[in-house]
């Protein structure tokens, strides 16, 4: 029985390391979930792992990506020649290559991809970690989160944000998405909680 499970559990990661397309409603928390079930299992262990509540993340997501999981800076052009992105950002939390590689090397998740979603929310989840630690920035405060996330750990210490007014608004945008994430979810997580376990088994 034991090794049954292993087998079926082991498939589930597997198939969520596969492409998915993105929710068709991201406004709202609990559509997404019911849409990706496996999703909410995945945020849910972010939140045991980093104690990052899941409306958090899942709302920086929103802004980083749509949700996408190959989303990239768009392509710059030189008249009609591409010359590259304006970055290495990739995936569903749009993360750089050099962050990544340092969640890779302090987790230990080697194999982390960032087309992943479990992977993704699971970075999201130990960067605002480290935002708390580094910052002080509480885990529950997507605003100022959102900033760290933006401008990185150094860049929020200069206060960088406050030359881009833009980036204010984005991040109050983020923040509003968070707090609506969050009552949604206080009324449907029950239901997640007691069902979501034999849905993605048997649904």
């Amino acid at each position: 029985m034991k090794l049954k499970i292993l087998m079926i559990t082991s498939g589930l990661i597997i198939l969520s390391g596969c492409a998915t397309s993105p929710p068709k409603n991201p406004d709202n928390i609990c559509d997404i979930f019911l849409e990706h079930r496996d999703w909410y299992a995945a945020s849910k262990e972010m939140n045991e792992n980093w104690g990052t509540p899941i409306h958090v993340p899942l709302a920086m997501m929103y802004q980083e990506s749509s949700f996408k999981h190959n989303a990239a800076p768009a392509m710059e052009y030189f008249w009609f020649i591409p010359i590259g992105r304006a970055s290495d950002a990739y995936g569903y939390a749009q993360a750089k290559t050099m962050t990544w590689k340092d969640y890779q090397r302090e987790t230990g998740n080697s194999w982390a991809d960032r087309d992943d979603f479990y992977d993704a929310v699971d970075f999201m989840g130990w960067f605002t970690n480290k935002t708390h630690k580094i910052n002080n920035i509480s885990k529950w405060d997507a605003y100022h989160q959102y900033l760290n996330y933006h401008e990185g750990w150094g860049g929020y210490k200069k206060k960088s944000y406050n030359k881009k007014p833009w980036l204010l608004n984005i991040a109050r945008k983020v923040d509003t998405r968070s707090k609506q994430y969050a009552t949604q979810l206080r009324g449907c997580q029950e239901n997640l909680e007691s069902g979501w376990l034999w849905r993605l088994f048997f649904t």
